[in-house]
């Protein structure tokens, strides 16, 4: 067995993620790298890293979004690996692709996966493709009128949702046709604030369903795993509050059907690293996909906590080419609280 050469690993993030990481990367034997904006100079994050380079000020568009001078540090500093952490660039497929144009490992999914999943239409598509129960939805819509004609078509509710949203961003709930044209304009224009990319399309809305999520791991090597659900249905502006897991009064049937089909889109996209595909479920134990977050999820330590497995030390280890073997058992129970 060859030396252990301890890896530098820059975490792109702040707050409660970046200590989260910086903890994990310690406990490898690895040295955690922090970045920070003139406002968190004394942030836990950055007491807690080996090292600690400012890229600007408060704003996250002139400090933490700084793709130029976040590179600049990874090349002066030899940097190996970049960990996005949740939000910011977690799940940018330019930041991605520029990683490995600059011979540094990115701590998560391949850029095409990120691109792929990320558009909630090609999502769906795959998630198709791969033989997963879906709700019935359109392709992009140019107008409202199209939108309407859509809607028309599947029946009311229906929701207006951005074709690259999340967080609940660029999303519209409409009742009957005579709404669908303002909730076509506020979700376009709030999209494209949001995202840069105003595309809507249109979904049937589920009354009353509950939001179950399977969080899923993969090595390069092709191993394939689930390790257990969360219930994440209580939301506030589709937004979630309480996440528990696992979910409570879910038939074993359904676990094991959920399970089976999350491998299955897995293997169809080659999902690389930690990631999280979300259902919704009816009253009938139907269930459906909604899309797929290619990242660590901020209630990622519900899941840690009923498995004993440290996410984080997985996503490096995986990023540096280690088979992951593991034996995934549920035990107890875990529920994690946002405060908003």
């Amino acid at each position: 067995m060859g030396t252990f050469k301890p890896k530098k690993i820059l975490i792109a993030n702040r707050g409660e993620i970046a200590v989260r990481i910086a903890r994990s990367i310690l406990q490898l034997g690895h040295i955690p790298v922090a970045i920070y904006s003139e406002a968190d100079a004394q942030a836990p994050h950055v007491a807690l890293c080996t090292q600690a380079f400012c890229v600007g000020p408060a704003p996250s568009n002139e400090s933490y979004l700084q793709l130029e001078k976040i590179f600049q540090i990874c090349q002066r500093e030899q940097i190996d690996a970049i960990h996005p952490g949740y939000g910011f660039m977690a799940e940018n497929q330019a930041f991605a692709q520029a990683c490995i144009e600059n011979n540094i490992i990115f701590i998560g999914p391949q850029p095409e996966t990120i691109k792929q999943m990320g558009d909630k239409i090609l999502a769906r598509q795959a998630a198709e493709k791969a033989g997963l129960p879906m709700v019935p939805g359109s392709q992009d819509l140019a107008s409202a009128e199209q939108a309407q004609d859509y809607a028309n078509s599947i029946g009311y509710p229906v929701l207006l949702k951005a074709k690259a949203g999340g967080g609940g961003k660029g999303m519209r709930r409409v009742e009957q046709p005579a709404d669908v044209a303002e909730a076509f304009r506020l979700a376009q224009s709030e999209a494209e604030k949001a995202f840069g990319d105003g595309t809507i399309y249109v979904e049937k809305c589920l009354v009353h369903p509950r939001h179950i999520e399977v969080q899923v791991f993969c090595d390069h090597h092709g191993h394939v795993y689930t390790l257990g659900d969360r219930e994440c249905s209580i939301q506030r502006r589709h937004q979630k509050i309480i996440e528990e897991a696992p979910a409570p009064g879910l038939s074993e049937g359904l676990r094991a059907k959920m399970s089976e089909v999350s491998k299955t889109l897995c293997e169809q996209v080659s999902y690389q690293g930690a990631g999280t595909i979300e259902y919704l479920v009816d009253k009938d134990e139907n269930f459906y996909f909604l899309e797929m977050n290619t990242r660590l999820q901020v209630e990622h330590p519900v899941t840690e906590w009923i498995t004993g497995l440290d996410l984080v030390a997985l996503q490096i280890q995986a990023a540096f080419g280690e088979k992951i073997i593991l034996q995934p058992h549920i035990f107890g129970h875990a529920i994690e609280v946002r405060i908003y």
